[in-house]
């Protein structure tokens, strides 16, 4: 069992977020409102930010996919040269090749395993930070745009035999999730008043001349 880097690609159906998983039974007040859907997963993992999450999750579990890449390797040469020395090898020689491949497999396993959990654990804490936003964009869209329902139809909980594309926000969320983030990112730009000219300042008046000590009469 190989670590699979592709389950951090945008398009993985690993990015999973079970907090928006909403099940709704549809009745029949519900069919005389309005209703949309979305797919909660690929609104997410579209999005700039999801897209973003995904290269630095690829970006930081690289070193480990090489290291797991390399040890199934020696895996594999170790069962090639098993099966090459069929005829020449002694049963000895076989019998220690054979013990150090299921070794190697079973430490390789564990480390698959782990590899895995710190994977998803990573997934599930960038799922929540993206998933407060985008839950935040969709109740303004539904707000904004008269929607009493959105259901998404990503999870396995929600049944939904029919939905007409004409009812499907997903495109929309992941534009209005985008702008307003850009919006919110970008700088605000300040408007600096121009300074008034400086006042030029009066010459000083000449100071007045001192008069002159008077002698006392007599000297």
């Amino acid at each position: 069992m190989i670590f699979d880097i592709r389950s951090l690609t945008v398009k993985s159906k690993v990015f999973v977020w079970p907090v928006l998983a909403v099940a709704v039974t549809l009745t029949a007040q519900a069919q005389q409102s309005k209703v949309a859907v979305i797919n909660i997963q690929a609104a997410i993992i579209s999005t700039k930010d999801g897209q973003k999450a995904a290269a630095e999750l690829n970006a930081r579990t690289a070193p480990k996919k090489k290291e797991l890449e390399q040890k199934q390797n020696e895996i594999n040469s170790l069962q090639d040269q098993l099966n090459k020395g069929t005829n020449t090898l002694s049963e000895s020689a076989k019998n220690d090749i054979y013990k150090n491949i299921e070794a190697k497999k079973k430490s390789l396993q564990r480390e698959v395993e782990d590899a895995q959990a710190d994977l998803q654990e990573d997934q599930q804490k960038l799922l929540q930070q993206l998933g407060q936003k985008i839950m935040a964009v969709i109740e303004r869209y539904a707000r904004d745009n008269g929607y009493t329902m959105v259901v998404d139809d990503s999870s396995q909980q929600t049944i939904v035999l029919y939905a007409s594309p004409s009812i499907d926000i997903t495109k929309e969320i992941i534009e209005l999730y985008d702008k307003s983030t850009q919006q919110t990112s970008a700088p605000t730009p300040t408007t600096s008043k121009p300074s008034a000219a400086p006042t030029p300042s009066k010459p000083a008046a000449p100071a007045a001349p001192k008069p002159a000590p008077t002698k006392p009469a007599g000297q």
